[in-house]
């Protein structure tokens, strides 16, 4: 079979990815997202450097999946998640400043002035923190990670109208958690 074509079990018209491709595409991500958990920089990068490694060692068949970036996200976790365990940590999630920085530019900007009135913001990240998972986890790619919402289906495997369903619900919670009045986003 030559290299350029696809193969027979992927559907007409579509090419498999190529790894340099997809790992440029997403690598700033997995990045911004591994230091959210660990509240490092250099801990990203050895997350992210294992999550590849991974990558490219089960890249001939993960190509060939139709959710190949849901995939991508899993190991990702999961390396996380490894990385936690032996250095006997806990996610940072809300603790790390580019969450508090994301939450503050974005979040705050569509609930607008609402949030103002908070005397500290350590009520609003225990909010968010509280959310149910799904909604933690697109309030998180959404905003702190500024991932588009076609970018977040993909990740958490489900459609982006579903994507920004959890917003609004999320947005609706932490107003509700918050004792806030929600105003409409423009």
């Amino acid at each position: 079979m030559r290299p350029d074509t696809p193969p027979p079990d992927l559907p007409a018209g579509r090419r498999p990815l190529s790894l340099c491709a997809f790992r440029a595409h997403h690598h700033r991500l997995w990045l911004r997202y591994a230091h959210t958990q660990t509240g490092s920089a250099r801990a990203a990068e050895t997350v992210v450097a294992a999550t590849c490694a991974r990558l490219a060692a089960d890249w001939p068949l993960l190509r060939e999946r139709p959710a190949v970036a849901r995939l991508a996200r899993a190991l990702l976790e999961r390396e996380t998640a490894r990385w936690l365990a032996r250095h006997g940590r806990r996610p940072v999630r809300a603790g790390t400043a580019a969450f508090h920085q994301a939450v503050r530019g974005l979040l705050l900007h569509e609930m607008r002035g609402a949030f103002w009135a908070l005397e500290g913001e350590s009520g609003l990240y225990a909010a968010i923190a509280a959310l149910p998972e799904r909604q933690y986890d697109v309030v998180v790619l959404r905003y702190v990670l500024r991932a588009p919402d076609e970018d977040v289906a993909a990740y958490l495997g489900i459609e982006p109208a579903t994507v920004r369903s959890h917003v609004r619900h999320a947005r609706r919670s932490l107003a509700r958690m918050l004792d806030l009045r929600e105003t409409p986003a423009p």
